[in-house]
Order: structure tokens, then C-alpha cells, then sequence
């Protein structure tokens, strides 16, 4: 008896080496592809970081750049490094959200200087969204550094366009430091009907493009969008080392209703939302990674939110209201568009006549007036999406000739 105990002790200690053996390597094995994945990402090198390939273009020259907040590598902006190597900047020009990104969706923004360099600011947002002759006197390259997030109806791609249609009009060189695209993993969404273009949606594509800016511009070129199939001077600085299936994060927040990886994953498929009576959480601490309105009362176990003014979310959607809705920080990473997400408000919401906004800027987000007639007539996601298609399988074959990585 005592000889089977001593046996039985030895097993159990035995096995609790082994385990904790096991355990360690498991964890090691963890570690080691966690610092794998770490690495891989810091061999991703920005356009921006490459200055040995773009100086050379701005030597000697009379230089604007069309920048952001984004416009920055381990927190030094792009304005001064090429002061520092004394470039020659005559002006910034800046896009939707204004140079320091912190104002809020459609929200317009004044001319002004840079309180650190002094240099001019001129704002590509309201009335004045392409620069005017005036504005690139004297200039003889624009670079555009930018952070965009690959969606049709995110208005940095417009501004580039009506940055290179400028540039091509007054026969300058336009220089596009490239960076990674947050949403380049895939291809969705339907290509916008010409008839519904607007700066939310100004060329043939589908809603989630997957292509990085610099790509986005050669597209632009060689697809001869611009007026009157005017091209423009073209130089780019690709990204060393990037893959589109490795996920990116975002070091700087691209505006101030994304802050984080989920919410611009989400973007895509819930920003057809702001076409509708239902709120995002502009207003809340987590903007795009939920969806409610007052009118979904009948919702059971529903999350509840709050909206509040804030800084770069004036005056949000049901601003001090309670809205009844889902929660979507816990949801998997989206590899297409949801469709769900809509179609399940919609069906929740009480006052279907009233659902989508009377201006009907739904059409202008979905590139058509189709999605909402098919949502009123009660079309499935499958339906609506295999309606896509056609035209999403001839834009990848165009898009096929301007990728600049595998």
C-alpha cells in the first residue's frame, strides 16, 4: 500500500513538472510570436521615414505640403524635419478636421498660421477644397503625407484628388509619402454610381477600396479622373516591407471620432449610420463602436448611452439623450461590410418613415440610392450584397494595375 502512494506521488509530481515544463514553452512559443509579429511590424518602414528617396525632389525648390496630425514619425512632424533640413516650406495646406485634427466632422476651418513655424495654413475643407492658382504661386512640388483609412466616404482621397488637379492644372509635381492602409485587408462594398458623386464619394470605386494613398493616386492618374482627363506629375515613396493582411494600428488617431483600431474597422459598416436617426456614440468615449437612437426602446437587454457635446463632437446626434442600441467593441475584426448592423437597426427602430435623414444623405454615403430602397423593401444582407458583385469583381481587375505591394 505505501509502495503504490509513493508511486502515485511520484506520478503526480512528475506531471507537474511536465506540465509546468509545457507551460513555459507554450508561453515562450507565445512570446516569441508576439515579439515576432512585434518585429515584423517595425520592419514596416513609412514613406515618410525615407528621406534619403524624397529630399533629393525637394532640394532648392519652393515646397507645400498637405498634412495633418498623422503627418509625424515617432512623434516629430513632418513640417519639421524638412525644416530642419532646410527645405524650403512655403505653405501648409489641410484638409477636413483642420492641420492639428481636432475639429469635428464637417465643421469648418479657417486660414490660419502654425503658432511653431509661422508658416501660411490653408484650409481644403467648405468652399475652398481645391487649392486656387494663387494658393501655389511660386510653388514647384506639393507633398501630400496623410493617414487615410481606406473607405470610399473618408474625405482625405478627395482631397488628394482635388490637391493632384491642381497641381496638374499649374504643372506641378505632387510627391505622396505613402503609409499603410488600417482597412487594406479586403475589398467591399458597392462602386458609387457617378450620379451620387459628392467630396463623400467622388470617384467609381466601392465603399472599402483596399489600396494605400499613394496607390489611390496612381489610380486616380491612370484612370484619368481628374477634369478633363488631366494628369498630373506623379512622384511616389512607397512603404518598405508592408503587407496589406498585416494589421496595422494607427500611432495617431486619423480624426477625432476614431481613436482606435475597432472603431476604424467598424467605420466602413456603421458610418452609413450617419445618414439615419441612429448614433454612433459621437458624444460618448467610444464614437463608431456603437449604434442607438431614442426610438429603439423596444430593444430587450439593449446598451445604453449618453451624447454629450464635446471637443470635436459638437453637438452630436441625440445630444443629452438616452439611446438604446448595441455595443460593438466586443465584435471579431471585419473582413467585409456588415450589413447587419443597419439592417438590424432599421428593423428595431420604431418610426421606420422617419429612419433615414430627409436629405437623403445616405445615397451620397452608399454611392447610390439603391441600399435604401432595398432596406425599405426588406431585401436581405445577402440579397443586396450579391447585387455588388459585378461591379466589385471589374474594380478589382483595375485596381490589380496600380497595387505597389503584394
Amino acid at each position: 500500500m505505501k509502495i503504490t502512494k509513493i508511486i502515485l506521488t511520484l506520478t503526480i509530481i512528475l506531471n507537474i513538472h511536465c506540465y509546468a515544463k509545457q507551460n513555459n514553452r507554450n508561453t515562450e512559443v507565445y512570446n516569441d510570436n508576439k515579439q515576432g509579429q512585434q518585429a515584423e511590424r517595425k520592419e514596416v518602414k513609412l514613406g515618410i521615414e525615407r528621406s534619403q528617396e524624397y529630399l533629393p525632389f525637394l532640394k532648392e525648390k519652393n515646397v507645400a505640403l498637405v498634412v495633418n496630425q498623422t503627418s509625424q514619425i515617432n512623434g516629430k512632424h513632418l513640417v519639421d524635419i524638412l525644416i530642419e533640413e532646410k527645405i524650403n516650406v512655403k505653405n501648409i495646406f489641410a484638409p477636413e478636421h483642420g492641420f492639428r485634427g481636432k475639429a469635428d466632422a464637417g465643421e469648418k476651418i479657417a486660414n490660419g498660421k502654425d503658432s511653431k513655424t509661422g508658416l501660411p495654413i490653408i484650409s481644403l475643407y467648405g468652399s475652398h477644397k481645391k487649392p486656387s492658382p494663387e494658393d501655389l504661386k511660386d510653388i514647384e512640388i506639393v507633398v501630400f503625407d496623410i493617414q487615410d483609412v481606406g473607405a470610399r466616404f473618408y474625405t482625405y482621397i478627395s482631397t488628394l484628388h482635388y490637391v493632384m488637379e491642381a497641381c496638374a492644372e499649374n504643372n506641378i509635381k505632387v510627391l505622396v509619402l505613402d503609409r499603410p492602409n488600417p482597412n487594406g485587408h479586403y475589398v467591399d462594398g458597392n462602386v458609387l454610381d457617378m450620379k451620387f458623386k459628392s467630396f463623400v464619394g467622388m470617384h467609381p470605386i466601392p465603399i472599402v477600396h483596399g489600396m494605400t494613398i499613394a496607390e489611390y493616386a496612381k489610380m486616380i492618374n491612370g484612370e484619368k479622373w481628374l477634369k478633363n482627363g488631366i494628369q498630373c506629375d506623379l512622384e511616389i515613396v512607397k512603404c518598405e516591407s508592408y503587407d496589406r493582411n498585416i494589421p496595422y494600428d494607427l500611432p495617431i488617431k486619423p480624426s477625432p471620432n476614431l481613436p482606435n483600431a475597432k472603431s476604424i474597422n467598424l467605420y466602413p459598416s456603421i458610418c452609413f449610420f450617419e445618414g439615419t436617426q441612429i448614433s454612433v456614440g459621437r458624444g460618448t468615449e467610444f464614437p463608431f463602436q456603437v449604434m442607438g437612437a431614442p426610438k429603439s426602446k423596444n430593444l430587450k437587454n439593449s446598451f445604453v448611452f449618453y451624447p454629450k457635446s464635446t471637443s470635436g463632437a459638437k453637438y452630436p446626434k441625440h445630444e443629452n439623450q438616452t439611446c438604446n442600441g448595441f455595443d460593438l467593441r466586443e465584435e471579431k475584426t471585419l473582413n467585409e461590410i456588415n450589413l447587419d448592423y443597419l439592417l438590424k437597426m432599421y428593423n428595431f427602430y420604431e418610426d421606420k418613415e422617419n429612419f433615414f435623414l430627409k436629405n437623403n444623405f445616405i445615397d451620397k454615403l452608399a454611392g447610390t440610392d439603391q441600399l435604401r430602397k432595398d432596406i425599405i423593401a426588406g431585401k436581405t444582407a445577402k440579397e443586396i450584397k450579391a447585387s455588388w458583385q459585378p461591379e466589385l469583381n471589374k474594380f478589382k481587375k483595375t485596381r490589380a494595375k496600380y497595387l505597389l505591394y503584394k
